[in-house]
């Protein structure tokens, strides 16, 4: 099956593990989008992407990244 774009915290689980210590807020969207199609998890259509659930993945990944930042 593989994930959806509407899967923000599981994309960003893995957007995470691919780029440990990068602070999602600096990624663009257009990079971002990118890196969410070639990942292997990813089984959605690729031009189903939009500004709302790109930001929804960028902002579960802050999330976490916030939280790794704490246990640093």
């Amino acid at each position: 099956m593989g994930l959806k774009w509407e899967q923000a915290e599981e994309l960003a689980e893995v957007l995470a593990e691919n780029h440990p210590g990068l602070n999602p807020l600096d990624v663009r969207f257009t990079d971002l989008r990118q890196w969410v199609v070639d990942l292997d998890e990813f089984g959605d259509d690729p031009k189903a992407s939009n500004e709302a659930k790109l930001e929804a993945i960028q902002m579960a990944w802050n999330e976490i990244y916030k939280e790794q930042s704490e246990e640093d």
